[in-house]
């Protein structure tokens, strides 16, 4: 079928289109911005419904790339190849499943340069998609770094007071470890003679080379998530950026980290990733404790959130490097449970900050008395921020602590003060501003959720509970593909005849 056959360019590039229709939609009066949103949502939301419809038809029980092609485009060197397997297929539903309600959530907030706001959006959303529908190597390296210049520029122009220092601060923290995986890439392909990551994904590399490329590629998907400590880019990037872009930017670009360690770190350099495994499991480990305690004295709703996803991502890279089933099921699925609740928690914050243009928790308090459905909302979040069971976050995290405890009880046994912490901060949280008195004047007439922000916040509040209930939509689709992964990490390394 022609549909079937395409859908991941219809997926990938149909953002496009969208912004060519909003650059040619005349005027700048109300009416055309008003035009101009509604293309955007319009985009993003039938974007979505081919992605939902990609899940639908997607073999959850083969670990073969699906929906692939493979056409010749610059010489025999770079082509465009295009396929999902078990591993991104959730990610490109999850980038689709945010963009309408990012458009939803600047609809109102986004008062000055409407139209270069959405068209650097779609822009975003089709570089995301990129990176998890390509399999050539070069390809994804474009989309990878493409994805810093729309995110540049929607922190920069959009963003707080300090947005400019926040966005140079973005782009070279995260540009610069990427120079060293290009070069690890030019290496990859002098050796193997092709850029085709299903072909990649054979290929035999000498240990000896095996640990410079591990290291480049690290260089660059490290800062990406980020892992401790270098993730001094993010909590200041979240902080000035939009709401929308906050959300994107924990939701999604966080997770191309984790996703270039489960596509190219452990299967393709899998001695080195058994060798660096303790070295992740410390930068992990401090993740989840010292950013969770940084958490506790912040002052700041945003930078406070910011410094949780930090130690979130912890327990994503302990259960990637775990190199079991259950790390690596317990990763992905965490990674998805996060982008659903961290991006719900911006949206959060992006409601009270849109009524009193002000992040400070210490201006808040007894908001349950005028925003009952917003409370209700933010406690719902909060639990699942803190992995609470029955909701999505519990079960990413019990996962990923199950795997890193077959591989050392100490990682284990410190990582969960990470989830301790976490109940610290985010009950805390809760309590300065939802509950107590309502005694300051000026949130005695915040008027409680709106129908379009509950139309962004409602879905998101019923994935976080179903999940968190019933894990095996999301873990029956990635089984087979992590299977094979983790069975071909296992021969490499030799893990298999110790159990692991």
């Amino acid at each position: 079928m022609i549909l079937t056959d395409n859908i991941l360019t219809i997926i990938t590039f149909l953002p496009l289109v969208g912004a060519f229709f909003i650059l040619l939609t005349p005027g700048q009066d109300e009416v055309a911005v008003l035009n101009i949103k509604r293309i955007a949502l319009a985009t993003t939301f039938v974007t979505f419904v081919f992605a939902l419809l990609m899940w639908g038809l997607f073999d959850p029980d083969t670990a073969d790339f699906q929906f692939v092609q493979n056409s010749p485009w610059m010489g025999e060197v770079i082509g465009y190849r295009m396929g999902v397997d078990g591993i991104s297929v959730l990610f490109i539903v999850l980038t689709g499943l945010l963009m309408p309600m990012c458009i939803l959530a600047s609809w109102d907030s986004v008062k000055h340069r409407v139209r270069e706001y959405m068209v650097l959006f779609l822009v975003l959303e089709m570089l995301m998609m990129g990176v998890f529908a390509t399999l050539d190597l070069a390809m994804f390296y474009v989309f990878f770094e493409g994805s810093l210049i729309p995110m540049f520029l929607i922190i920069g122009i959009w963003g707080g007071k300090r947005r400019i220092q926040a966005s140079y601060k973005f782009f070279f923290y995260t540009f610069v470890g990427s120079v060293l995986m290009l070069l690890a890439i030019m290496a990859m392909y002098w050796y193997a003679g092709t850029l085709d990551i299903s072909r990649l994904l054979a290929v035999d590399f000498p240990e000896s080379m095996q640990i410079w490329l591990w290291l480049a590629f690290f260089a660059s998907l490290a800062v990406k998530m980020p892992m401790w400590p270098l993730h001094r880019w993010l909590p200041e990037a979240h902080v000035e950026a939009p709401t929308a872009g906050s959300v994107i930017l924990a939701a999604i670009l966080l997770k191309l980290g984790g996703y270039g360690f489960l596509r190219f770190s452990l299967p393709m350099f899998p001695d080195a990733s058994l060798m660096f495994s303790n070295f992740v499991f410390v930068l992990s480990v401090a993740a989840i404790v010292i950013t969770s305690v940084v958490a506790l004295v912040q002052t700041d709703v945003k930078k406070l959130i910011a410094y949780s996803s930090v130690a979130h991502m912890g327990f994503v890279t302990m259960g990637i490097f775990a190199g079991n089933i259950y790390g690596v099921q317990g990763a992905i699925f965490q990674m998805v449970s996060h982008g659903i609740v961290s991006g719900a928690l911006f949206l959060s914050v992006g409601v009270i900050y849109d009524r009193m243009h002000t992040r400070d928790i210490s201006a808040y308090g007894g908001l349950v008395e005028r925003m009952p459905k917003y409370a209700f909302a933010f406690m719902i979040f909060t639990m699942a921020n803190v992995g609470l069971p029955g909701t999505s976050g519990f079960v990413g995290e019990f996962l990923t602590l199950l795997a890193i405890f077959q591989v050392n009880t100490w990682f284990a046994i410190v990582a969960t003060l990470g989830v301790i912490f976490s109940a610290c901060y985010g009950l805390w949280l809760y309590r300065k501003v939802i509950f107590g008195a309502l005694e300051k004047e000026s949130l005695r007439g915040i008027l409680d959720l709106s129908p379009r922000e509950m139309l962004t916040i409602v879905p998101l509040i019923v994935l976080t509970i179903f999940f968190g209930f019933y894990p095996a939509p999301l873990l029956d689709t990635t089984a087979a593909s992590v299977q094979a992964l983790v069975d071909q990490y296992a021969a490499a390394t030799g893990l298999a005849a110790a159990g692991q």
